[in-house]
């Protein structure tokens, strides 16, 4: 399994008139974990899109358990639990500096030629970086 953490600031224009953070920013939020996830193998969507790649969203789920305000320092935890295929599904959540958790989501992409616009499989150079995420752990 692949995790990865980063830390960023709500921003005021990201809340309502009650300083919550608005629920369509949620999904922006997960867009951020998903990118640095990315970022932290070596690898960029810019750099995908580059080599013929892009990933639209196919599915996005969100649960909100508690609000996110105005300043909050948000922790965003992205997850890949299982090896993509054509698809790739990232498990997100989102806890403000105390660890309480506030939002869990996921969001499933699919790899599509830029030049067909279809669907293929997640290329060898990203299955390269996450296979060793996904290897058994000999017993010590």
């Amino acid at each position: 399994m692949f995790v990865n953490s980063m830390s960023t600031r709500v921003r005021y224009a990201e809340t309502d008139q009650m300083g919550v953070v608005y629920y369509g920013n949620y999904p922006q939020f997960f867009e951020i974990g998903r990118v640095e996830a990315l970022r932290s193998i070596g690898l960029s969507y810019k750099e995908m899109e580059a080599r013929g790649i892009m990933l639209p969203v196919l599915k996005l789920e969100v649960k909100y358990i508690a609000p996110a305000t105005y300043d909050d320092l948000i922790e965003i935890r992205t997850e890949i639990r299982e090896l993509p295929s054509t698809r790739i599904t990232f498990h997100h959540e989102i806890r403000n500096d105390a660890g309480k958790l506030l939002t869990i989501g996921m969001v499933q992409l699919v790899f599509v030629s830029i030049e067909s616009k279809r669907p293929v499989a997640a290329p060898d150079y990203f299955m390269e970086l996450m296979q060793p995420y996904f290897e058994e752990k000999e017993p010590s």
